[in-house]
């Protein structure tokens, strides 16, 4: 009688129920069938929390560190606090002075005699506290810049922090679907024997092949994604020599309780976005005091001396050098700035509304990575505490079972695979938790 399986694996039951050797024994036909599957099988049980040493191995910390240092965004961010520290101070500098020639009653003549020439000083003075108000005004955008400076640092951070926690999942993996591969090669070494006496048919080999090949195909898979990993974790540190190397830590490692008032108190208080809307707040106020005081006038003063040449003196002498002043203002007598002012209030009534935005916007935001996190807590939980248990329990009664000739190998077989994609959910539940607990503490800051 031969054996009948759809599944991967489920060829070897005949073998075992009918006059296989007893466990442990060496067939004529090759090694211990039992005993060779039950170390691949034993080899894919590996428990999640299982970590190869490696020393030396990349701590979270120095990756931080690499991408504060290395990170082209995060120069970029203190260059643009720089350019608004310049304009900053460009914006309460006083009017240069202007100085020049001055001629007047240019003429020839005895009496004239190519009439006054000097030179002359002009300076206007600034009134209404125009440049204090104007370097206000660029101040709010430096304070803007230096949170946005923040933003950009916490963007960078929480980036290689999920890169992180990738990679560690992504080695998990590797090493999940290297130990299904492992079973799935020895099951079609069993298969050949198996269609060898008789007891399968070559359907049978056929179909425990294509699965060891897609097994093998899942295996490359999760190896090309643990290195397009680490290629984005060095593009995200700035540094395109590194490679792939063993990280400290684990995806087991505790993880940070949140809780949502505190979250929120937490964000209203941090965040920089609303640190940017405020400082607009801020900006917009001396924006409008600064047009409100745009139509004084500021004063332009005028003075010199030259040398008069005309013979008005008495005796016909030259009257010689001669001072002279002149002050002026421009008359606000139409343009008293009008316009700007109603524009500056309407911007200041726009930025008081943006705090008001961005604060519902940060709220649901936080909304819904919350309920990730409740979601993500729940599901590792019911999978550590529960599925687990359960899936491992009848994994060791199948193969208690089997051990004893109780039962088929294919369940054993079947709790097996269960148990191993169990595992590989576990590391997806794992990395998306990480995932909801930095883009929380992290400010929600993780585009």
């Amino acid at each position: 009688m031969k054996c009948r399986s759809g599944m991967l694996l489920v060829l070897c039951v005949a073998y075992i129920s009918i006059g296989a050797p007893s466990p442990g024994k060496a067939s004529g036909n090759g090694p211990p069938v039992k005993d060779g599957v039950e170390v691949a099988m034993q080899a894919g049980v590996a428990g999640v929390n299982q970590q190869e040493p490696a020393s030396p191995a990349l701590r979270l910390e120095e990756l931080e560190q690499m991408a504060l240092q290395h990170n082209p965004t995060v120069a970029q961010a203190a260059a643009r606090i720089r350019a608004a520290r310049g304009q900053t101070i460009q914006a309460g500098l006083y009017p240069n002075p202007s100085v020049g020639y001055t001629a007047d009653e240019v003429s020839g003549g005895p009496t004239i005699r190519g009439g006054e020439h000097g030179f002359f000083l002009e300076q206007e003075i600034v009134t209404g506290g125009k440049l204090r108000l104007s370097r206000s005004v660029f101040a709010q955008e430096e304070i803007q810049a230096e949170a946005a400076a923040e933003m950009q640092q916490y963007r960078v951070l929480n980036r290689v922090r999920l890169l992180y926690y990738q990679a560690l999942g992504a080695e998990r993996l590797v090493e999940l679907r290297g130990n299904l591969a492992d079973l799935t090669r020895e099951a079609v070494n069993i298969s050949k024997q198996l269609y060898n006496v008789g007891q399968a048919d070559q359907p049978d080999l056929l179909e425990a092949e294509v699965e060891a090949q897609m097994a093998e195909l899942a295996l490359i898979a999760a190896q090309n994604d643990r290195e397009r990993i680490w290629r984005e974790l060095a593009a995200a540190v700035g540094v395109p020599s590194l490679r792939s190397a063993p990280l400290a830590g684990s995806l087991e490692d505790p993880v940070p309780e949140v809780e949502f008032d505190s979250a929120l108190e937490t964000l209203f208080r941090e965040s920089p976005e609303i640190q940017i809307a405020q400082a607009g707040v801020v900006r917009a106020e001396q924006a409008l005091q600064r047009a409100r005081v745009e139509w004084i006038p500021n004063l332009v003063v005028r003075g010199g001396l030259r040398n008069n040449r005309e013979l008005l003196e008495i005796g016909r002498k030259p009257v010689g050098l001669e001072g002279f002043v002149d002050a002026g203002i421009r008359i606000p007598l139409f343009d008293r700035n009008q316009g700007n002012v109603e524009s500056a209030r309407a911007e200041l009534e726009r930025a008081r509304l943006e705090v008001e935005r961005v604060k519902l916007s940060l709220r649901a935001r936080l909304a819904v990575a919350y309920r990730n996190y409740g979601d993500s807590v729940a599901l590792v939980e019911k999978y550590r505490n529960e599925m687990f248990p359960r899936m491992q329990q009848a994994y060791d009664l199948y193969l208690s079972s089997y051990r004893q000739m109780a039962a088929a190998y294919p369940q054993v077989l079947i709790a097996q695979r269960t148990l191993s994609q169990l595992q590989v959910d576990y590391v997806a539940a794992l990395e998306n938790l990480w995932r909801t607990v930095v883009e929380i503490r992290g400010l929600l800051l993780v585009d």
